[in-house]
């Protein structure tokens, strides 16, 4: 999401440096309402400077972090600071955050004071449970809700632990100890492994991260609650963050039956256990990646990353064979940046949903609320338990806001560009950069939006629009999103400054379920009151009619979707 920063209040401007193992990320974020749930970030700049492989001398002994990179990490916080003047960051705002790499570090006191004396800030060091916990929260920013196990794969450790945010987000659970951390990070596995297969003692590694893994687990009592909605969904879904976790995430995604997949960022990926488990096909896309070939490489896993795919896969086999049942997995990108963000922000400010909270600087006409009661009223009651349509719980009222929310954004652009950038809104336009953002929420509001401005896009969009189609992968889900498309195009019609007090009787809606000669049809009412008339948005109910129609149904005449029968009045629904 673009911010200015001339525009934000910079009493509410933070800078974080976060030292992990494999790099030191430079961030500004700002924190100020309403905003301030999905933390938008003004500026970040990554360093490329490996602390934990700085400490490694060629023949493979620990040494102190050499003087050209202390020298080279005092130059690059010198830029930050700069960075930090520009913006106007508050000198109290400002926090550096050092891990696993510099925790250890023989020399870790004498490097921490050549940072102060450069730049005069001081290195706070994270204990490896707090690191743990700070990463759960950066975990727990990245989505609405989460419920399981949560693991983060640095380059020098991991930890385990376990995370429950209901979806009103105000309570957060987490073991009190925080979590525990293993010598595995990517890096340090990467070497370890290398050593093992060196010294025939592979299996002797192999164990030895089988036992850590089964002990870790154990010694975080997983509540009973989550234990049971484990055993009922057939497994945990494990919730992955940090580099290594990262890289295998993007190997995936270049792997995943959507081709090319549509959406570029990794936080809200998931995946499912046998795909995360297919250990062997992930590695073979690393090693042809490596090869010197542009078609090879895959996007956002650099040489480095891939080369630490096998040591990664090493111990994904070990979580398989250790951790109980694991249903499916989900990339964050939050780690101890967002994570230690997250800790500022008081209860009702993390219980909001991010794609509310980003999309409502574009309701200027702050109706959205009346849109959104519009679009539920339209919305026939549940069907009963067991059934494969589950559109209730798939357009949620939090969704449907945030739908609301940018009904009119596109009311500027040509007709020539208005669905296709309505498609693109979420992986490359307004909503790219939120965080905190489901890869299936971002393809529901894009289709949304493109089916409310009239379905209609050029051909170099339609292989995108049907890969956000087959992300999402189910057709009764498709067929809901044409419908309410069909109506949100009705209500802006209507409506086409928003609903205010003066204009809301305009228009009511009311839908139902009633039984046709084949099979539950939508009973879809629309009443016109006041000075409107019918007449003038008679295309519009047609449109939501065509939705019914067997041929537009997803699929064709043998498809999925059901008829609609609309009925227009004056007066009262």
């Amino acid at each position: 999401m673009a911010v200015s920063s001339s525009k934000h209040d910079t009493t509410h401007l933070h800078g974080i440096v976060d030292m992990g193992s494999n790099g030191i990320r430079f961030s500004i974020s700002t924190l100020q309402p309403p905003t301030s749930r999905i933390m938008p970030t003004l500026y970040q700049h990554r360093a490329a400077i490996s602390l934990y492989d700085a400490q490694y001398s060629a023949s493979g002994t620990r040494q102190a972090i050499p003087e050209e990179i202390i020298k080279a990490v005092c130059s690059a916080f010198q830029d930050f600071q700069r960075t930090c003047n520009d913006f106007g960051v508050p000198s109290t705002n400002i926090t550096v955050l050092a891990t696993e790499a510099t925790r250890t570090a023989l020399n870790s006191e004498d490097f921490r004071s050549r940072i102060k004396h450069a730049v005069g800030w001081d290195v706070t060091l994270l204990p490896k449970e707090e690191e743990g916990r700070i990463g759960a929260l950066g975990v727990a920013s990245s989505l609405p809700s989460v419920s399981g196990l949560v693991m983060d794969l640095g380059g020098g450790s991991t930890q385990l632990s376990w995370l429950i945010k209901n979806s009103d987000g105000a309570e957060i659970r987490m073991p009190e100890g925080g979590a525990v951390s293993m010598p595995y990070g990517a890096a340090a596995m990467s070497r370890r492994l290398a050593e093992a297969q060196r010294d025939g003692k592979v299996q002797g590694l192999r164990q030895e991260v089988k036992d850590a893994v089964r002990a870790a687990y154990q010694s975080l009592n997983v509540p009973s609650e989550l234990k049971k909605v484990a055993k009922r969904d057939g497994g945990f879904t494990l919730y992955l963050s940090g580099g290594g976790f990262r890289g295998w995430g993007y190997v995936l995604m270049s792997q995943h039956r959507v081709q090319p997949y549509p959406v570029s960022v990794i936080n809200g990926f998931s995946a499912s256990r046998s795909a995360f488990l297919d250990t062997g096909a992930i590695q073979s896309a690393a090693v042809a990646s490596l090869e010197d070939s542009d078609s090879a490489s895959i996007f956002r896993v650099s040489e480095r990353r891939a080369g630490q795919v096998p040591a990664v896969a090493f111990l994904v086999n070990a979580l398989a064979e250790t951790l109980p049942e694991i249903k499916e997995v989900r990339f964050c990108q939050g780690g101890v940046r967002e994570g230690y963000l997250f800790t500022k922000l008081p209860a009702e400010i993390r219980s909001q949903h991010p794609l509310v909270v980003a999309t409502e600087p574009f309701d200027l006409a702050n109706t959205s609320g009346a849109i959104r009661r519009l679009l539920l009223s339209a919305l026939p009651p549940r069907l009963e338990h067991g059934s494969q349509d589950t559109y209730s719980e798939v357009f949620t009222p939090d969704l449907l806001e945030a739908f609301a929310n940018l009904i009119y954004f596109h009311s500027s652009h040509s007709k020539d560009l208005q669905s296709s950038s309505a498609l693109r809104s979420t992986t490359s336009g307004i909503l790219a950069g939120v965080h905190g953002v489901l890869h299936e929420n971002r393809a529901l509001l894009a289709l949304l939006l493109w089916q409310r401005w009239g379905r209609s896009v050029p051909p170099t969009d339609d292989r995108f629009k049907s890969a956000l189609e087959d992300v999402l992968g189910q057709p009764w889900t498709l067929w809901w999103i044409n419908y309410l498309g069909s109506v949100a195009a009705l209500i802006a019609g209507v409506f086409p400054a928003g609903v205010t007090e003066k204009n809301a009787h305009r228009l009511g809606l009311r839908a139902e379920w009633v039984d046709g000669k084949k099979g539950k049809e939508v009973y879809f009412q629309a009443a016109f009151g006041g000075d409107v008339s019918s007449d003038g948005f008679a295309d519009y109910v047609q449109g939501i009619e065509k939705v019914g129609k067997r041929k537009r149904w997803v699929g064709g005449r043998d498809g999925v979707g059901y008829k609609v029968a609309v009925t227009v009045s004056s007066g009262r629904v």
